[in-house]
């Protein structure tokens, strides 16, 4: 077991199947069966999944003193997170509305309210980094200030900056600078990504970055070993809905990374991790525990548990 501080966003998360886009008008429409809400946001996707897992998970979060904010709560203590450091201070709770069809394919909409405009009290911070291995801080204004802090006591910040267009990008460059862990999606890079994480080592001397590549698996950079190699997906049960997909292959890599320090088999266990997620509707369900990990990609592959170090090709 791992103890992890993890800073980021909860949201409600309201999900609608569609035929397929684009839409179609239509006044009314009865998808039975195809319309769910649940409790997400990055943050709490990570936190939910690492405790899933078994790591000891530290979480720190802001919401709203309403409905929304109450169903929270009730998650977080169903799911086994403490909610001592989630503050309500917010007007409302976050929400978003993800449109998705039957291939996978998404339209995300995010109401942050006024999540971006409000601090977390950084003394509660202080008071639960004491004696974590890692901090999780995702890329919302509220984690910020924790970078620094973290850095401070020696402890290694692991973030995922989605869809990055720009190492100077304004909004950004504090996490990327920060990180010693750093995932990213392939989505918006302005080269090809073995081209951008050669950018990053240059620029920031990032220690381990991956850049997921969606139905092509992830590109992993290890700084240490010259590596710079895709790993190629793999399709563990129909898939429902990619939302969530980041996340998952985020946390599952920490999870590994933090227990071993083996980026490579980190990874590879990362990429089945979400795979399976993928076959749940929404971003905050799917997620497997330890030993259900372990069972199926030893199924996968007899031999994948035995990795040791960077078993694969290095590239220079």
């Amino acid at each position: 077991m791992c103890r992890i501080l993890v800073s980021g966003l909860i949201n409600i998360e309201t999900t609608l199947q569609v035929e397929g886009f684009p839409i179609d008008y239509e006044p009314v429409r009865f998808p039975f069966f195809g319309i769910q809400s649940s409790v997400s946001g990055v943050g709490y996707n990570v936190a939910k999944a690492l405790t899933v897992l078994g790591d000891d998970v530290r979480f720190l979060s802001l919401i709203g003193e309403d409905m929304a904010g109450r169903l929270v709560l009730e998650s977080l203590a169903d799911d086994g997170i403490s909610v001592v450091r989630v503050v309500t201070a917010l007007r409302q709770t976050p929400q978003s509305v993800i449109l998705y069809d039957r291939t996978g394919r998404r339209a995300i909409n995010t109401d942050l309210k006024d999540i971006q405009d409000v601090p977390y009290p950084v003394d509660q911070f202080d008071q639960v980094i004491a004696g974590c291995e890692l901090t999780v801080l995702c890329n919302i204004n509220f984690s910020r200030p924790f970078l620094a802090r973290a850095r401070a006591q020696g402890i290694p910040v692991a973030t995922d900056v989605h869809t990055i267009t720009d190492l100077d990008d304004s909004y950004n460059r504090d996490f990327m600078a920060a990180a010693s862990i750093l995932f990213m999606s392939d989505e918006g890079l302005p080269c090809a990504a073995e081209d951008w994480v050669r950018r990053l080592w240059n620029r920031y001397g990032t220690e381990v970055a991956v850049v997921g590549l969606g139905a092509k698996g992830a590109l992993l950079g290890v700084r240490r070993d010259h590596f710079l190699e895709r790993l190629p997906a793999v399709q563990t049960r129909p898939i429902m809905n990619t939302i969530g997909a980041g996340d998952a292959l985020f946390s599952a890599f920490v999870h590994g990374y933090v227990a071993t320090g083996d980026p490579y088999a980190a990874l590879q266990r990362a990429i089945v991790f979400a795979s399976y997620k993928i076959g749940e509707t929404s971003a905050s369900q799917g997620f497997l525990d330890e030993a259900a990990l372990v069972r199926l990609c030893a199924a996968l592959a007899p031999d994948f548990l035995d990795s040791q170090g960077p078993s694969l090709p290095r590239q220079h």
